[in-house]
C-alpha cells in the first residue's frame, strides 16, 4: 500500500523539485505550517499582465508536501488569479474527496490520488495550495 503513495512521479518531485526558492520580487507572499507533522511552506508568485508568471515555494516538508508543492507550481504558473482559485479548489475537493480525481489537465497530481486512503497525510498534500489560495486572497483582499 505503501508503495501507491510514493510513486515514482511523488519521489521524483521530492528529489527534484521545480521552483523552489523564492520569486523576487513577489507579488503575492503566504506563509503556512502544518504543526501535527512539522510541514512548513512559503509560496511567493510574480504577477505578469494579470497571470502568475513564475510560482515559488520554500521550506521544509516531507515527502508528499514538496512534491505537491512542486507539481502545484508547475500547473498554476500562466493562469490568472480567477483560474488559478478555481484550479486550486478543483485539487482541494478531490483531496477531500467530495469529487473523483480526473481530467486530462490533472497530469502529475494523478499521483497524489493514493493520499486519499492516508487521511493524516492529506493535509501533507494540500497544504501548498491552501497557502497558495491564502496568497491569492490575501492580494484580492489588498487590491480592493
Amino acid at each position: 500500500m505503501m508503495e501507491e503513495l510514493y510513486q515514482e512521479i511523488i519521489l521524483d518531485h521530492y528529489r527534484r523539485p521545480r521552483n523552489k526558492g523564492k520569486a523576487e520580487p513577489s507579488d503575492i507572499s503566504a506563509h503556512d505550517s502544518n504543526p501535527l507533522c512539522g510541514d512548513e511552506i512559503d509560496v511567493t508568485a510574480k504577477l505578469v499582465d494579470d497571470k502568475i508568471a513564475e510560482l515559488k515555494f520554500d521550506g521544509k516538508g516531507c515527502a508528499i508536501c514538496t512534491a505537491s508543492a512542486s507539481i502545484m507550481t508547475q500547473k498554476l504558473v500562466g493562469k490568472t488569479l480567477p483560474e488559478a482559485t478555481q484550479f486550486i479548489d478543483g485539487f482541494l475537493n478531490m483531496m477531500r474527496g467530495a469529487v473523483p480525481f480526473g481530467g486530462k489537465e490533472m497530469g502529475d497530481l494523478k499521483a497524489l490520488e493514493g493520499v486519499l486512503k492516508f487521511p493524516v497525510r492529506v493535509k501533507c498534500a494540500t497544504l501548498a495550495w491552501n497557502t497558495a489560495q491564502q496568497g491569492i486572497q490575501e492580494r484580492a483582499t489588498k487590491k480592493s
